[in-house]
């Protein structure tokens, strides 16, 4: 049984009928303390979108905003009962995987996936640095075996996916978008979002395209900072918009774009790395002097001694 089986009565009056839920995405992530990536950039990142995220924890990463340190992996059936409990209850309309914490865990979840073939996925592949060796050429091959299939879009840096692809790749140029494309298509996913590829004159390239060539994209001015959480805000922004009915070209072009916004908005809670700023358009408005105005309940009366608020997070 979904929410869609308790549809509003139309003999109510309007006041007392209940307000359509948002779409729902269900994402398989890890769980993370910063907040930069994972579960909680997942959340952040759905509902800055207008959808509402259900989200199902695959593994702990212990990290701060500089790096990862280590992980706890649940079990796989732990992984399965969250996802299928919420399954029986609710309806969604799109499927974001992030980081599945083990070969395993990416088993135990595409066993779920496979028994919902109409929902689109989005898939976003990590650099799964933190793993050794053998892990990660287990996880890698359980993913390119069983998660590729079922992708409708899969989300990637493009050294990244150059690696995970195109392990052999001996050529004196990098490969190309529609060349990552055509070797993600063989194992069945129907699309590639290839980010980061390095432009002259500090630009990078962020295209999607299918076996057939290049499909949208946008480039970004290089910032001088280092991000974390960049690729799960891009790829939960894009199963955010095609849990909405969105074509994938606008879903990219629309995702790529919040992105773009969220990073230059972006804050530095610590010590490390930068994090995307995903509600940056519900920040103050800037006044004539270009400083930001602060936000003020109409309703709330005013202190005269409230000490000032915290400074704009805005990174130019």
């Amino acid at each position: 049984m979904s929410t869609a089986d308790f549809p509003t009565d139309p003999a109510l009056p309007p006041e007392e009928q209940e307000s359509p839920a948002p779409a729902c995405v269900m994402s398989f992530n890890a769980s993370e303390p910063s907040g930069a990536s994972g579960l909680a950039g997942d959340i952040a990142t759905i509902a800055a979108m207008g959808a509402h995220a259900l989200p199902v924890v695959t593994a702990i990463l212990l990290r701060d905003t500089a790096e990862v340190f280590d992980q706890h992996v649940l079990d796989s059936d732990t992984v399965v009962e969250q996802a299928r409990s919420i399954l029986e209850d609710v309806t969604i309309t799109a499927w974001k995987v992030g980081f599945l914490g083990s070969a395993e865990g990416v088993s135990a979840v595409a066993e779920v996936l496979s028994d919902y073939p109409d929902v689109p996925l989005v898939a976003y592949l990590p650099a799964i640095s933190w793993l050794d060796e053998e892990q990660q050429q287990s996880y890698l091959d359980a993913f390119r075996e069983l998660v590729l299939p079922q992708t409708h879009v899969l989300v990637g840096n493009h050294k990244t996916l150059t690696d995970f692809l195109l392990p052999d790749w001996d050529a004196d140029r990098p490969a190309s978008p529609r060349e990552l494309a055509v070797a993600a298509g063989q194992h069945g996913a129907e699309h590639v979002l290839v980010t980061g590829i390095t432009l002259p004159n500090q630009f990078i390239d962020n295209v999607l395209a299918n076996a057939q060539g290049p499909i949208t994209g946008e480039k970004f001015e290089r910032f001088e900072v280092n991000f974390i959480g960049a690729g799960d805000t891009l790829s939960a922004a894009i199963a955010a918009l095609l849990s909405v009915g969105a074509e994938v070209h606008s879903a990219v072009a629309e995702a790529l774009s919040f992105l773009d916004q969220s990073l230059d908005a972006g804050f530095r809670p610590g010590m490390g790395n930068v994090l995307p700023d995903r509600f940056f358009w519900a920040l103050p408005p800037e006044d004539e002097d270009g400083a930001e105005a602060a936000l003020i309940d109409p309703l709330e009366p005013l202190v005269a001694d409230e000490p000032p608020g915290r400074p704009p997070r805005r990174m130019h």
